[in-house]
């Protein structure tokens, strides 16, 4: 091919060109599926459950799709271009439109993922039939969800559970404090008691005493008799 030699692109493919690069852009995904063998029925019915996830359902001429995706810098995918292709442009829940074209393969065996590209990544065949295993993003937020709701709750017992022992000993004391206020009162009353208990031991001395003076009384008017 002679230097400055460029190949011309009619307008109407140049612009089919860009429509699939700006199509590529705007999608959180792309997968490539061939659909040798489905009947029209079966493409309608198939391009209707994926609009469900805000996916369109395109067949492209490949020698323009490769062209299109070389241009993007997404060259891996120009060996998948063959055969009679069809592009799904995920604008939605990738993992969505993944399942509804994984269960209409199973229901459908003609129809083939080859391949996808998810937020400018090639994915190969079995990484893109593993998009449909994975959980959709309302099951991911709803685990989340659930996970952070599980946190707070944790996180509120905790931060209750030290006010509703202090309260509890705070009402034990409250219980407790009637019976340490009588308790002054009452000593004086054991004093009197331990007061009255040394006078009646005390008090037999003075009889000893008394006893003893009769004893010399009478031994004194023994000798003078």
């Amino acid at each position: 091919m002679p230097e400055g030699y460029a190949v011309k692109v009619r307008p109407e493919k140049a612009g089919v060109v860009e429509r699939i690069k700006a199509e590529v852009g705007e999608t959180q995904a792309v997968v490539l599926t061939e659909y040798r063998g489905l009947t029209v029925t079966a493409l309608k019915d198939l391009r209707t459950k994926l609009l469900a996830t805000d996916t369109s359902y395109r067949v492209e001429k490949n020698t323009l799709a490769r062209r299109a995706v070389t241009e993007l810098g997404l060259s891996e995918l120009e060996e998948l271009l063959v055969g009679p292709v069809a592009l799904a442009y995920i604008k939605g829940d990738p993992i969505a439109a993944a399942k509804v074209l994984a269960t209409f393969a199973r229901e459908h065996p003609e129809l083939l993922i080859k391949g996808a590209v998810l937020e400018g990544r090639v994915l190969t065949e079995d990484e893109a039939k593993g998009l449909a295993t994975v959980d959709s993003l309302d099951v991911s937020r709803a685990k989340i969800a659930g996970l952070l709701t599980a946190a707070l709750r944790q996180i509120a017992m905790i931060s209750q559970a030290p006010a509703q022992r202090i309260l509890y000993v705070l009402d034990q004391v409250g219980k407790r404090a009637p019976q340490a206020e009588a308790r002054p009162e009452e000593a004086p009353s054991d004093e009197v008691e331990s007061a009255e208990v040394g006078q009646e031991q005390t008090t037999p001395e003075p009889k000893a005493e008394a006893q003893s003076d009769e004893a010399q009384s009478e031994g004194e008017s023994d000798d003078q008799s």
